[in-house]
């Protein structure tokens, strides 16, 4: 059966929605890349220009292009932008006004998960929050009376007639009109949005052309959003040195997306690729031999030879490199005598079909996008891209043979703070205020302690630039807690690796000083005794006091000085002058705030100083080599001095050749 009706237009087919369902729309949409920003724009433009319409959105992960302050920040990022993401890019309307508190009263916007720290200041995005484990939202949903779902698909043309792809997004579709359907409650209006460069996925992501009752397949589309590549620091790269090292031969693997788990790719394919260079720097980073006890109980300190199996609500690049490595290898299969032949190495090597990726949305670069469609062509068994419930629990008639599927797991995730008994603090603050949404990470927490050989690793930087200077991040005790101490794991900054799981809460205490900043352990050892968790008597051994940025980067020093840990590892969306333009702009932002921050940018600013290489391209990129008033003046000043901090010195002579623009104030 085809859709009843097809439409060419985004604003005729967002009237005839209108039109058929009355004034009360109550939408769902996916989360992420899945959205269909112009029919999403043109239903909210239809509902604000009429009181008497009510829109009321359940979704997740509104992606918008990024919105700079003035000054600095819009000379950088504004080319970028348009450049990166294209002119023609769209951005969700409901979420630019949203974010600046400008949603009109008649239209509300409920999302389970939120671009990390977004909607901090967002009255509205805050009061319309629901706190919800990314498994549960389809059953929430079913009973919100949704009458229209809205998605972005791809569209195949097959002997057997038009097929779509719910693509980047079958994760929460195929539950939520499941249990609709089931409850007796009327199936809303499913309307397809046909992309034509949204990766074409088969096996559980396809659906029949009858699935949908409404397409609409405009003659252009905008470019799907394409999240850039960010830069990876020393403390990042040490804790994915760490976190690679749990990581067992034969396993599963499941990590999110961000910085930290950019290092645990980078490292995982650094042990396969050059395993010599990699256990010299763990041994530089783990003096104490912590880290590599832990690797002989349940990691490897070895290439992968087997592989892994990945199952991860999320697919990002990182598997993509882990495939192209050689890492992400290992299949399963759906059907469990097979996948308990693989198992006990039973199973030939010749068997066919089985895939080695297993997951419920993707989100990354257009690298990435453009992977996904090449496994669809060379290896479509590959990638299985399905509903949520099946990557992100047990339950359920699969079980058996998801247990089997996922031996030796590992589930990375990330979090913001930790306390010395072993709760975590991931998407929110001790005030209320939501910071992201717990999406998944409680389902794979709880996931690691009911298999019988999985562990959840909880990444987190060890400290934090406040306002007032540096934090920590391991605190003795916080008001908010998205997994809490009794689910305590695994946990790893980059001064090591914590293993907390069936400890005394005293022996949890002793783990976590291990692995924080030296400048804290003693008021945190402190605390503890004050509270009676620590005995009065304990001494903090001296080789913890090595727990200091400057160890670390010493540590690191002889690879960084050959070009082992590079600041964009896997490539960047940035000109090497963006780049050299981040590092200076990143230095003045963790100053900007605090008045010891301030009075250090005025003193590199009132000091001439040497000219760095590139200094005058960077001024040009952001033109400024030609101020037009005192602020821009000011603007150049404080950012020659940023560049100068950052950079590297030019000979004297090439300094000579530096341009009038560059050498003025």
């Amino acid at each position: 059966m085809a859709p009843e009706q097809c439409f060419a237009d985004i604003d005729s087919c967002a009237q005839h929605i209108a039109e058929r369902l009355g004034p009360d729309l109550r939408v769902a949409a996916p989360l992420g890349l899945g959205k269909p920003h112009g029919l999403l724009n043109a239903l909210y433009r239809l509902t604000k220009a009429d009181t008497s319409r009510s829109l009321s959105l359940y979704t997740a992960l509104s992606l918008t292009r990024p919105r700079p302050a003035p000054g600095l920040e819009a000379r950088f990022l504004g080319p970028f932008v348009e450049r990166h993401f294209g002119a023609d890019a769209v951005d969700p309307e409901y979420a630019i006004d949203q974010a600046r508190n400008a949603l009109p009263s008649n239209v509300a916007v409920h999302e389970f998960y939120m671009q990390s720290g977004a909607l901090l200041h967002s009255g509205s995005a805050q009061r319309n929050y629901i706190s919800q484990n990314y498994t549960h939202v389809a059953r929430d949903l079913a009973v919100q009376d949704i009458n229209l779902l809205l998605q972005l698909v791809a569209r195949r043309e097959t002997s057997d007639g038009v097929r779509y792809s719910l693509s980047s997004n079958p994760d929460l579709t195929l539950d939520f009109i499941e249990q609709v359907v089931q409850s007796g409650k009327p199936r809303p209006l499913c309307v397809a949005v046909v992309h034509p460069d949204l990766p074409y996925v088969s096996g559980h992501a396809e659906v029949t052309r009858g699935y949908f009752d409404i397409e609409l397949r405009t003659e252009t589309s905008p470019p799907l959003f394409a999240v850039p590549r960010q830069p990876l620091d020393v403390v990042e790269y040490a804790l994915g040195m760490h976190a690679s090292a749990l990581v067992r031969d034969g396993g599963c693997l499941q990590i999110g997306i961000g910085a930290l788990s950019d290092a645990l790719v980078h490292a995982l394919r650094w042990r396969q690729l050059d395993n010599t260079q990699w256990r010299r720097a763990l041994v530089a980073l783990d003096p104490r031999g912590g880290t590599h006890a832990l690797a002989a109980r349940m990691g490897g300190l070895a290439p992968f030879r087997t592989g892994l199996y990945g199952a991860s609500e999320m697919v990002m690049d990182g598997f993509m490199h882990l495939q192209q490595a050689g890492i992400l290898k290992r299949r399963a299969w759906d059907n469990i005598a097979l996948e308990r032949a693989a198992a006990s190495g039973r199973l030939s090597p010749d068997t066919p079909g089985g895939h080695y990726l297993r997951g419920a949305f993707f989100l990354g670069s257009k690298a990435l996008y453009d992977w996904v469609a090449a496994l669809e062509a060379e290896d479509a068994d590959a990638l299985d891209m399905c509903r949520v419930s099946n990557v992100n629990q047990l339950y359920g008639d699969h079980q058996v043979l998801a247990s089997l599927q996922r031996r030796g797991a590992r589930f990375f995730n990330t979090c913001m703070m930790a306390t010395l008994l072993g709760s975590a603090v991931s998407d929110g603050l001790e005030n209320g205020e939501v910071v992201s949404g717990v999406g998944g990470q409680y389902n794979f927490v709880a996931m690691a302690h009911e298999l019988p050989d999985g562990r959840s690793v909880l990444l987190l930087r060890s400290t934090r630039q406040g306002r007032g200077g540096v934090e920590t991040n391991i605190r003795w005790n916080y008001g908010y807690a998205t997994i809490p101490r009794h689910l305590r794991d695994l946990f790893v900054t980059e001064y090591g690796v914590a293993d907390l799981r069936g400890k005394t809460d005293s022996e949890c205490i002793e783990a976590m000083l291990a692995i924080s900043d030296a400048r804290f352990i003693d008021a945190l050892c402190a605390e503890a005794k004050a509270h009676g968790k620590l005995a009065s008597d304990f001494q903090v051994p001296e080789r913890w006091r090595n727990n200091r940025p400057d160890v670390l980067r010493e540590s690191l020093s002889p690879w960084q000085s050959k070009g082992a840990l590079t600041a964009f590892p896997f490539g960047s969306d940035f000109t090497e002058v963006e780049q050299q333009l981040l590092t200076a702009l990143t230095w003045l932002k963790l100053r900007k705030d605090s008045w010891r921050g301030r009075l250090d940018i005025l003193r590199a600013a009132l000091k001439r100083g040497a000219p760095v290489a590139g200094e005058a391209e960077a001024i040009t990129r952001m033109a400024l080599d030609k101020p037009a008033t005192m602020g821009d003046r000011a603007s150049r000043l404080v950012l020659r001095a940023a560049l100068r901090r950052t950079g590297h010195a030019i000979e004297p002579a090439e300094a000579g050749a530096q341009t009038d623009t560059t050498r003025s104030g």
